[in-house]
């Protein structure tokens, strides 16, 4: 087994725990806001950890990816020309780049606050919403 296959099933096993771990973010921070009246508690912040953590390993992973990907030759004008490699190449990496910064500020801002703010949600949602529009949804569950 080549080092990219092994990349790849790391990736993609890494993006069913991230599916997961951002779920669980997005409830907490949704029941932090709603429900304790903005009073940060400790899954609140571990989950953010631990998601920001991911969002990383992951971005790495695929940025390491990426560069074996055009070391082996890949024209950049096709991928432009190509809305399926645009996605792979382009939008995905990033999506996932503005992602995972949001998702650092976050973990920043829960980590030293004791309540949390409107505008703390909004990033989350934010990146959330990233993370959902760049997952490949058909390459990983297929359809």
């Amino acid at each position: 087994m080549d080092f990219y296959k092994i990349l790849l099933s790391a990736h993609k096993g890494f993006g069913y725990l991230e599916l997961l771990l951002a779920s669980l973010f997005i409830i907490a921070l949704l029941a932090t806001m709603f429900g304790f009246s903005g009073k940060v508690n400790k899954f609140l912040k571990k989950i953010t950890l631990f998601t920001m953590i991911f969002f990383h390993v992951q971005f790495l992973i695929g940025i390491i990816m990426l560069a074996i990907n055009f070391t082996k030759g890949l024209d950049m004008g096709s991928v432009m020309k190509n809305a399926d490699l645009r996605f792979q190449y382009v939008e995905h990496p990033f999506s996932m780049l503005i992602a995972a910064v949001l998702m650092t500020i976050i973990n920043k801002k829960v980590k030293s606050n004791d309540t949390i703010s409107l505008g703390i949600v909004i990033m989350g949602l934010i990146a959330v919403g990233l993370f959902a529009f760049a997952f490949p949804w058909t390459r990983v569950f297929g359809a």
